[in-house]
């Protein structure tokens, strides 16, 4: 059986899409979980979950908690399906589920190089989730392309792939049409051709590290502090300096880009709303994914 794991926060809005999308591509007799804080539903689209529930944390949490409460109920053998509220599969979920891999999940190299599993996409099994003691929060660290220490959500999943020398499928990005370097994004192998679409930024603001990075206010890109730790509140006061001018740098990216990134979201929501081909508009392959 295939347990579909996923959050919806302080919206309605992907619901639909996303149960339209399982309904297509998952086999039958799939149960979803979800917890959808801040979210109202009939009673009627509460009876296509096999769970409802509303959970504190934050989104890695959420999920980690949500696996716990499926494997109290669920088979070694049966498999989870971890997706974020703004993702659906765009192709057929059964051979995932028939291929021998202990995960597979979506990578996402265009974010500078990140290479851990994300939970915007993952399938595993019960028994491997239970053996590895699975997390998706954040915690192990990396280097990136740009050469800045980061971490992310599935961040300590992959410490826990490395130390248990477990290899995993990851899923990349086939776009050959990008709106936005990291949403919008089409996600599959040359094997199994694309699998999931995820939109990105689907219940927050449209803000992502790529942004921060290429503009230069993120944080992870300053460089080291320089004053001595022997002057009392002398980094105190240089990380201040610094970080104003990044402030107004982020004060005006936001201002003059973060409505255009809006617009662009909200009209391609809408094209899935309408069932558009959202393959076809991102990703210009055959089916096998060539």
């Amino acid at each position: 059986m295939l347990h579909v794991i996923t959050i919806h926060w302080n919206s309605n809005l992907w619901i639909e899409p996303q149960l339209r999308y399982l309904d297509r591509h998952a086999p039958r007799g799939t149960r979803v979980w979800a917890s959808l804080d801040g979210v109202a539903v009939d009673d009627a689209l509460r009876r296509r979950f096999h769970f409802t529930g509303s959970l504190d944390g934050t989104h890695p949490e959420k999920l980690n908690q949500l696996a716990d409460i499926v494997m109290r109920e669920a088979a070694d053998d049966d498999h989870l399906l971890f997706i974020d509220g703004d993702a659906f599969p765009i192709g057929p979920l059964s051979p995932l589920l028939a291929d021998d891999s202990a995960l597979i999940a979506v990578r996402r190299r265009e974010n500078f190089g990140d290479p851990q599993p994300h939970p915007c996409f993952c399938v595993t099994t019960v028994h491997f989730w239970r053996r590895i003691d699975g997390d998706w929060r954040a915690g192990y660290t990396w280097q990136n392309s740009l050469g800045a220490t980061v971490t992310d959500p599935g961040g300590n999943l992959y410490g826990r792939l490395l130390d248990e020398g477990v290899e995993w499928r990851p899923l990349d990005r086939l776009n050959t049409v990008d709106l936005h370097p990291l949403w919008f994004g089409i996600y599959g192998d040359t094997e199994y051709g694309p699998v999931v679409y995820h939109h990105g930024a689907g219940f927050r603001s449209r803000v992502a590290r790529v942004d921060t990075m290429t503009s230069g206010f993120a944080p992870e890109m300053r460089a080291a502090l320089r004053s001595p730790r022997w002057i009392p509140g002398a980094r105190r006061v240089e990380r201040h300096l610094r970080a104003r001018p990044a402030v107004r740098e982020r004060a005006r990216w936001e201002r003059e880009e973060l409505p255009k990134q809006r617009e662009l979201a909200d009209e391609v929501f809408r094209s899935i709303v309408s069932d558009d081909d959202i393959v076809a508009r991102f990703c210009a392959t055959d089916r096998s994914g060539r």
